[in-house]
């Protein structure tokens, strides 16, 4: 059942006797004395459906140190101590000095019926509500999109390693497994986790290894029980499946005896765009943030209010993946912004429902799609976004801005004044034309002649080009983009490696810390609390 807490103060409650020691305007001061108007009992209450059995921890205490856990970035183990013997902490929660901690796992729990409601994020749903009572964003019509990549909790397997791990999974999770790892799975003995004891300075012992584990989980994958799986069994299935496939293909040799030809696995020469990294955190991934920097992990992504800081929306993603993309992420972080007037420079966008736009958008070239282009001019907001570099095939030469492009008629017509028809691909074939032009140099270097391939949306994006030339819209995202940074500093200060395991259990803490970070912010805007509610001094 819930627990609540007392309204009576116990003798020693820390608050009472050393209150007055609280640093004004920090988030500890301002839990302790207003906890329980921000977390009310029944915000939490759906969690509790039972009125019987043990009272748990009073919901207030909990997500104030579920609040002050996610803005110091401790451990479990270490929140439990903080809470034991952190007089700042004990104040927070309205605990007496002599209060006993609970157990570590008492968070687990907290976080695992959060993840199975139905407001997981309701803690940065409260403080949000603040912000909007507040009046903080009131008249803010800008906002800046950025996305930051966050590091894994586990470390990256290599295929060796995977495809025992999963082996290993599917012994443990599918019933039946274990007597069909024992018949027909020979290159390794699956009662050890490590790897298997070769040569590793031999490259045809390596190959051998890995054709005989990619032939251990095939053949256990063929010869499984037919039989209905629940879900830890079927995902096991699933990840031997994928990883028994993602990191090799298949060649064709002789066995050496008599000539037959035998298909034989290897490493493949490439890298699946998708690739799992590690079998005990399925959903982590390969990230490039930057050509020649690689990180592993997740992505975060945010939209900010770049004046205050605040973080008015939050995502954590795969960091790969079309689903995942700065683009994609950044359209369904507006979606819940109210309309708040005009745009303040430049052609306001006219989207289709015929609104003028209601944000101004800040981001860099990652969210210059045409996708995300037309979403934004749909949606009535206006795009102040680094544009995509354009890079002509000769260097100095001809952009495709350069060509003239008549959706209409369905032609394009280049430099030279050669026209010639947009086929069904969206490609125009210049071919014969740029014989003996005189701009060839400066247009192609192919013996077949310049083409061109027109995305979707090419006449958004060519405007959108055009208009970023403009030294108001330069001036505008160089004074607000850059403001974005600030707030992915604060959001990664010691929290750039994450502690949990999976894009659902790491995308709720990232609200929870966006929640803490956006109550210490308004703090330092002069949060206060009135008769009539929230309010900035």
């Amino acid at each position: 059942m819930q627990g609540r807490s007392g309204d009576q103060r116990d003798l020693l409650d820390v608050e009472s006797v050393a209150g007055h020691l609280l640093r004004p305007g920090s988030v500890f001061a301002f839990l302790a004395g207003h906890r329980r108007e921000l977390f009310p009992d029944e915000l939490f209450a759906d969690l509790f459906p039972s009125g019987r059995g043990r009272p748990s921890v009073p919901a207030d205490v909990m997500a104030a140190v579920i609040v002050l856990q996610a803005l110091h970035g401790l451990s479990d183990a270490e929140t439990v101590d903080a809470v034991t013997f952190d007089l700042r902490w004990k104040a927070a929660c309205g605990l007496p000095v002599t209060a006993v901690g609970f157990h570590p796992t008492t968070l687990t729990y907290w976080r695992r019926r959060l993840a199975g409601s139905d407001r997981p994020n309701r803690i940065f749903e409260a403080v949000k509500v603040v912000v909007a009572q507040t009046g903080a964003l009131t008249g803010k019509t800008r906002r800046a999109l950025d996305s930051t990549v966050l590091e894994d909790a586990v470390a990256t397997q290599d295929t060796v390693t995977q495809l025992i791990a999963a082996i290993r999974r599917v012994r443990r999770q599918v019933p039946g497994a274990a007597a069909v790892i024992a018949e027909q799975c020979t290159a390794h003995d699956y009662d050890d986790p490590g790897k298997p004891v070769i040569a590793w300075d031999d490259e045809q012992a390596r190959a051998a290894l890995v054709d005989a584990l990619v032939g251990d989980a095939h053949r256990l994958l063929g010869h499984l029980p037919d039989a209905e799986l629940g879900p830890p069994a079927a995902e096991a299935v699933a990840l031997l499946a994928l990883v028994a496939g993602q990191d090799v293909e298949p060649v064709a040799g002789s066995d050496g005896t008599d000539g037959r030809w035998q298909m034989a696995w290897r490493i493949a020469r490439r890298v699946a765009p998708d690739r799992v990294i590690s079998v005990h955190d399925p959903d982590a991934r390969h990230a490039h943030k930057t050509v020649s920097r690689r990180q592993d992990g997740f992505k975060a992504h945010l939209a900010v209010e770049p004046d205050t800081g605040l973080i008015t929306g939050c995502r954590l993603t795969a960091a790969a993946g079309a689903d995942a993309s700065e683009a994609t992420i950044g359209v369904e972080l507006l979606t819940d912004e109210p309309v708040i007037g005009e745009p303040v420079i430049g052609e306001p966008v006219i989207g289709d429902s015929g609104r003028l736009g209601r944000l101004q958008v800040l981001a860099d070239s990652a969210y210059g799609t045409g996708e995300m282009l037309a979403a934004l001019a749909a949606a009535g907001h206006e795009p102040i976004i680094k544009p995509w570099p354009l890079r002509p095939p000769v260097p100095g030469g001809f952009t495709i801005d350069e060509f003239t492009v008549d959706e209409a008629a369905g032609v394009a017509t280049c430099p030279a004044g050669h026209t010639r028809p947009i086929n069904r691909s969206r490609q125009v074939v210049f071919g014969a034309a740029c014989r003996g032009c005189p701009l060839r140099a400066r247009c192609t270097t192919s013996r077949t002649g310049r083409s061109l391939k027109l995305r979707h949306h090419d006449a958004l994006t060519r405007a959108h080009r055009r208009r970023a030339t403009d030294p108001a819209f330069q001036a505008l995202y160089r004074q607000h983009r850059p403001m974005v940074e600030r707030s992915i500093a604060w959001l990664t200060r010691g929290n750039r490696r994450l502690r949990y395991r999976g894009t659902a259990k790491n995308n709720t803490w990232l609200h929870t810390r966006a929640a803490a970070l956006n109550l210490r912010r308004l703090l330092a805007l002069g949060l206060t609390r009135t008769a009539n509610g929230w309010a900035l001094a």
